[in-house]
């Protein structure tokens, strides 16, 4: 089972719960999906690998939003938002930790013979291939620029 037809199973698992937030973002995720699908060259296939893309795509802009909502002293909207995000979260991959982050950034970093902060574009390329999915784009970035510096 394909990630498009898990998602549209839980959907209907969501309305027997009665699981509005759940119900309310896998409709919204099922949307995306469809959009993606149905978009100029598609050929109205959307594989897992692109389906990942857009949910961590979904996730971040969540956790962005999320963000944005306690700075302007609005906990309520944080809360709705980081409950649809833990609801997105269960489609990802585990993301690994700061420390399995880091021992695979050490070995990209010896593959590629990167050795100062000038390599990190070669670095970050490798690295945002082969760690796709598993971490976040960000924290790549800060953990290769830390191991460099």
């Amino acid at each position: 089972m394909d990630l498009f037809e898990r998602v549209s199973e839980d959907i209907k698992n969501a309305m027997k719960a009665k699981d509005k937030v759940a119900l309310e973002t896998l409709r919204n995720v099922k949307k995306v999906f469809l959009e993606a699908k149905t978009a100029p060259g598609a050929n109205d296939t959307l594989a897992d690998a692109d389906a990942l893309k857009l949910l961590q795509k979904l996730v971040k802009q969540g956790k962005d939003s999320a963000a944005i909502y306690v700075q302007q002293g609005r906990q309520d909207l944080a809360d709705a938002e980081l409950a649809q995000v833990a609801v997105l979260e269960k489609y990802l991959p585990k993301q690994m930790s700061a420390e399995e982050l880091e021992t695979e950034l050490k070995k990209i970093i010896t593959e590629v013979g990167a050795t100062t902060a000038k390599d990190m574009g070669k670095v970050m390329g490798v690295a945002s291939k082969v760690l796709a999915g598993k971490a976040e784009g960000r924290a790549i970035s800060e953990a290769v620029k830390r191991l460099l510096a």
